[in-house]
């Protein structure tokens, strides 16, 4: 029977918290991309808010997909 004492101690996958802290960045983008949008007045800046909440969704999406193919047992949704 192992104990706890004989067992190997795994250090955390530096590209998987890499991709988690991106992901992270890239939501709190996306929800300051939402507030923004949320008080523009001038047509102009409403398009620009636009443009930039399908950005950090298609980031988003993009480092999920990589979260989940890096690590497939990994639990990683929307915040």
């Amino acid at each position: 029977m192992k104990t706890a004492f004989f067992m190997k101690k795994t250090e955390p996958d530096r590209e998987l918290l890499l991709l988690k802290s991106e992901l992270l960045t890239a939501q709190n983008e996306l929800a300051f991309a939402y507030r923004q949008f949320n008080e523009a007045l001038a047509p102009e800046l409403v398009e620009c808010c636009v443009y930039q909440i399908s950005a950090a969704k298609a980031r988003c999406n993009y480092l999920i997909r990589a979260i989940k193919e890096h690590a497939p047992g990994e639990d990683v949704t929307w915040t």
